[in-house]
């Protein structure tokens, strides 16, 4: 990088830590350190919901999965506006009534200590896992761009939003969220506006859609139904809806977010235009993804996008590498001059003829298939621990194709966008293993102690979090293992709060019993590989629902039927 995109960086990122520490100052109690003294308005609290779950995976991973699979990663997505109707007329009222610091607290009141620290405990597992995953992709920035050890990278990283973190508490949290979020939605529509200005003279943004569709990457919509197909709009609506209720409706990374608003009102405003604006936004970003596609579908690409592994391996293999390299550009070249004829068709008959686009798929195919020979090659030797350069596209494309200062900005992005999501998942389960583990009940603490404790479980989460990236490399496309592994567990914990909110006569232990046995159903049929990773959400609320209504019958046959639910 150039001295300017250094300068760039660094000063965002000071600047961010810098404003952190003074939106967070002055903090006197658990209250104001883990809800913000429940003051944040609306928007706030949107950028907050959007920013928590937009972490750097969303504008690192999701371009590289658009352009290795297409868009229908947006399918995901379609059942979030419904989930977040659900929330806003059940879980936030309750929620908000109770008067509660985590989600779970409000477990205890409905069931007992036990099925409090149940949920809780599946939460702080689940968030924690996939915070350090979160972790682990800002560090690959600094490990290309400064030929940093990831490992060190992981530290350094974590370390930093450690700092406004531990002493802000949810008001910096949510005030750097805010400003995060607005200048990585700025950086990402400049990098869009430039890889269709970078496209070859005389090649415009339709001409760049016409080719990425003819590749399949424009595949928005699949209809086709298959229990191990894992994007497609049956799962997205149904399995997305489930995983969206879950995560939205009782993961604290969210709760904390609405909760802490000044009222219903706000919070109810904020979820909801988060369910209008986030299918939207994501169809954009991986729209970045198809568009730079069809950029290197002019110009010359890399064989494998992770240069310190193609690096090793060339150095450890020459002669295979060496081949594949000239054979790969063979290909790629033939690939160029076919888009090229593809577009001239198109100007001059107004669409390509069907031998020049089979011609076009043939030579992709042959690609794709020298690709994963080298990417198989390259895991194979433990030449990276990654086991593909999904998560490194967009990041070499940026590097590679973006003018001075743009790309110390966007690589200041993605950095802050994991900020975002990391600071405030660590306060999150900062406020679930103080509130619902370590003080549950407790009333011989000052307010003095409650703030000092909160401090020190942020610190502790921060830590366990970074050692958590420390393994993350292994994990393939890091927007798809978050996703997967927040499914193994927020099935069964939705099922515990739909069973708390609309079956009244079911007790602590029915349901905690109920718990146990649905997560290892999940997690058994995860392992045997039966449904895609969306259907696990279906599964475990569902099984948790099931099991806990065969006792809910009995009861309703001895002691008559339920009463009106009024929250």
């Amino acid at each position: 990088m150039s001295i300017t995109d250094w300068i760039v960086l660094f000063l965002t990122l000071i600047s961010m830590i810098a404003y952190g520490l003074y939106k967070g100052r002055r903090q006197s109690s658990a209250h104001s350190y883990l809800l913000a003294d429940k003051q944040m308005p609306w928007y706030i609290v949107l950028l907050g919901i959007m920013a928590t779950q937009a972490s750097a995976i969303t504008f690192l991973s999701a371009p590289g999965q658009a352009y290795t699979d297409g868009m229908r990663f947006v399918q995901y997505y379609f059942g979030l506006p419904i989930a977040m109707v659900v929330i806003s007329v059940t879980f936030i009222p309750i929620f908000r009534k109770q008067n509660v610091y985590t989600a779970y607290e409000y477990l205890e009141q409905r069931f007992d200590k036990k099925t409090r620290l149940l949920t809780s405990f599946l939460f702080l597992l689940s968030r924690g896992l996939s915070t350090g995953i979160s972790i682990y992709a800002p560090a690959i920035i600094l490990s290309s761009i400064l030929g940093m050890n990831i490992y060190l990278a992981n530290i350094v990283t974590g370390g930093l939003l450690l700092i406004y973190t531990y002493a802000g508490g949810a008001k910096a949290v949510a005030h750097t969220q805010k400003l995060q979020f607005l200048i990585i939605l700025s950086a990402m529509g400049i990098a869009g506006y430039l890889v269709v200005h970078r496209l070859p003279r005389g090649i415009d943004m339709s001409d760049a859609l016409y080719i990425a569709g003819k590749s399949g990457k424009l595949n928005v919509i699949t209809t086709d139904f298959s229990w191990k197909d894992k994007y497609n709009i049956w799962s997205g609506i149904i399995g997305g809806f489930f995983l969206a209720l879950s995560y939205f409706g009782t993961d604290q990374s969210q709760v904390g977010r609405y909760i802490s608003a000044k009222d219903n009102t706000e919070g109810k405003l904020g979820l909801l235009l988060n369910g209008l604006v986030k299918i939207p936004m994501q169809f954009l970003i991986l729209l970045i993804g198809a568009l730079v596609f069809a950029f290197y579908s002019f110009f010359p690409a890399p064989l494998y996008f992770n240069p310190g592994a193609y690096e090793k391996f060339n150095q450890q293999e020459h002669v295979t590498a060496s081949a594949l390299q000239s054979r790969y550009d063979r290909l790629h070249s033939r690939q160029e001059q076919q888009s090229l004829a593809i577009i001239n068709e198109r100007k001059a008959i107004g669409k390509a003829s069907g031998n020049t686009v089979l011609e076009y798929k043939n030579t992709q195919q042959q690609i794709r298939s020298l690709r994963d020979t080298v990417a198989q090659k390259i895991a194979s030797g433990n030449y990276s621990p990654d086991k593909n350069d999904t998560n490194y596209i967009f990041l070499y494309f940026v590097k590679h194709s973006l003018p001075v200062g743009i790309i110390g900005l966007l690589f200041a992005v993605i950095i802050l966008a994991s900020w975002g999501s990391i600071s405030a998942a660590l306060n999150s389960l900062a406020a679930s293993s103080l509130m619902d583990i370590h003080i549950r009940g407790r009333c011989d603490i000052t307010e003095k102690q409650e703030l000092h404790y909160g401090r020190m479980h942020t610190l502790a989460w921060g830590l366990f979090c970074i050692g958590v990236a420390m393994f993350a490399a292994r994990l393939g496309s890091l927007i798809e293992a978050v996703n997967v592994l927040g499914s193994l567990f927020y099935g069964t914990i939705l099922g515990i709060f739909l069973v708390a909110f609309y079956m009244k006569k079911v007790k602590g232990t029915f349901v905690f019993a109920a718990a146990l046995i649905t997560e290892a159903i999940v997690i058994t049929v995860y392992i045997c590989d039966i449904v895609s990773f969306l259907w696990l959400n279906v599964i475990g609320a569902l099984l948790v629902v099931m099991i806990c209504a065969l006792h809910y019958t009995d009861i309703l046959k001895e002691k008559g039927p339920p009463s009106v639910v009024n929250e």
